[in-house]
């Protein structure tokens, strides 16, 4: 592992621990030439399938978009940051379990659509306005028919 403070080659390993959530491995390290100390992950690195636009073309699956996308909709609301981790990680997961090499963009974005529905209301309608390109107000109705909570007739 290289040193972030000198670029040395040489650091060794003080104390290993496995994080919370047991997927990564914490690591604290010590480079052995300027004495500095600093820490380091170890995640598993599984193959995401490659993203099929709409337009045809295919790009890489990337979590750090995935997260910005999920951000924006849930902006100035008070979802906790580990709610949205959370959510993250459950569509990580669900591309991972289909076993396909292409998926298309519209699946990653129904998946982020049923966990805004659960996360936040008010995202949940902010992201499917931009994802389904509403038209008109009447879209917008049925984006809200559609989180709002039915009554239930005793």
């Amino acid at each position: 592992m290289r040193c972030p403070f000198c670029e040395h080659t040489d650091t060794q390993v003080i104390e290993t621990r496995e994080s919370d959530d047991g997927e990564s491995v914490r690591r604290r390290r010590r480079c052995l030439k300027c004495d500095k100390r600093f820490t380091t992950y170890e995640r598993v690195d599984l193959q995401f399938p490659t993203v099929v636009k709409r337009s045809g073309l295919r790009s890489e699956f990337d979590r750090a978009k995935l997260r910005a996308s999920i951000g924006l909709a849930l902006r100035k609301r008070p979802v906790p940051t580990q709610d949205v981790d959370a959510a993250v990680q459950r569509i990580e997961e669900a591309l991972l379990s289909l076993g396909v090499r292409e998926i298309g963009s519209e699946q990653i974005g129904e998946a982020v659509m049923r966990e805004l529905r659960r996360l936040d209301q008010v995202g949940y309608v902010r992201f499917a306005s931009v994802y389904r390109s509403f038209e008109d107000v009447q879209e917008f109705a049925e984006a809200i028919r559609e989180v709002k909570p039915r009554k239930r007739r005793n």
